[in-house]
């Protein structure tokens, strides 16, 4: 099996690098080579996607039976139409990293892979789509959607669009679990975003690369969603935190108007909490029926939680700055639920 990775040296690029190396596929990885590292074994191309003459030159490192595109986030729809126009000639299929942002209803309303989505058109610019006043939709969503679009102008029988919602685990650039793994291994009360019975359903980066590579291996096309189908509650998940750390620290389970009093930023200030009633209610079907399988998340949290320890440096990102209460604000909170 010959794999074109778009993205590669980092997260989940790298983690689909190394498990497809792994099978003994043989791989090119297509990124700037600006941050990250490659894997060994793989064959880098350097090279910037946004330049025609860039991906003329990919193109002819070709064919490959199919490219996995993990880097298209940062770019509008018509860029992602120029890559997959580009090298439609190199590759019998096209597996797209895309969100469950694409949803109209997202993060509103419960979904799964029949429900409708945003409209954008696949040649739109950055400058297309907006963000609501309540959060949503969201530009990313649009300009997300607008991506799928352009890959299945040129895949239309050979495109597969993942849409993952949180993808957590060794690795991460986001910082939503590194946060909390250190918030929890620092002990004592710690402020937790009540209701603690509250199930989430972040996936394990290792898990999403095993299905990618499943399905580039796989034939025919269609979206699925990629969410953990059990999930797990947030005092389980503070839990396996605190278990992980070895911590002793205790969650403080604060109200939601409490948060709210404070004016806490829902996904940012204390990551993975969301009071949307459909931002954990994706439904995943299709994808469980294709293979999807989701390893339990104490797991995830634990390995995490070892990759840090083992000085498991993230590649830069400006996100990883937006997570986490401040200490301060933390014992404001804390105090007012003593109170």
């Amino acid at each position: 099996m010959k794999l074109l990775v778009l993205g590669g040296s980092w997260f989940l690029g790298k983690a689909i690098v190394q498990q497809a190396l792994e099978q003994d596929w043989e791989v090119t990885a297509f990124t700037r080579g600006r941050s990250g590292t490659h894997v060994p074994g793989v064959r880098p191309v350097n090279g910037d996607r946004l330049n025609p003459d860039d991906l003329k030159r990919l193109a002819d490192h070709g064919p490959w039976d199919a490219v996995v595109d993990t880097s298209s986030s940062d770019f509008a729809p018509r860029d992602v139409r120029l890559a997959a126009r580009s090298l439609a000639r190199a590759a019998a299929r096209w597996v797209h990293v895309s969100t469950v942002s694409v949803y109209q209803g997202w993060p509103h309303e419960p979904l799964n892979e029949s429900s409708p989505l945003l409209d954008c058109p696949p040649d739109a610019d950055e400058s297309y789509g907006y963000t609501g006043a309540d959060g949503s939709p969201t530009k990313y969503g649009f300009q997300k959607a607008g991506g799928e679009r352009a890959v299945e102008e040129f895949f239309p029988d050979a495109s597969v669009c993942l849409r993952p919602g949180v993808i957590l685990g060794p690795g991460e650039y986001v910082g939503r679990l590194p946060w909390w793994l250190n918030r929890a291994a620092l002990g004592g009360r710690m402020v937790a975003p009540g209701p603690a019975d509250q199930r989430i359903q972040p996936v394990d980066v290792r898990d999403v690369a095993r299905f990618a590579l499943d399905q580039a291996a796989a034939s025919g096309g269609g979206a699925y969603n990629i969410t953990h189908p059990g999930g797990i509650t947030f005092d389980e998940f503070l839990a396996a935190c605190l278990a992980a750390t070895g911590s002793t620290g205790e969650p403080a389970w604060a109200p939601a108007d409490v948060l709210a009093a404070h004016e806490v930023a829902q996904w940012t200030e204390l990551p993975l909490w969301r009071t949307h009633e459909g931002v954990w209610s994706v439904d995943s079907p299709r994808a469980v029926a294709a293979g999807l399988s989701c390893r339990p998340l104490h797991e995830t949290v634990a390995d995490t939680w070892a990759w840090l320890q083992a000085d498991g440096r993230p590649v830069e990102h400006p996100r990883w700055a937006e997570h986490g209460l401040s200490p301060a604000k933390e014992q404001q909170i804390l105090d007012a639920l003593s109170g």
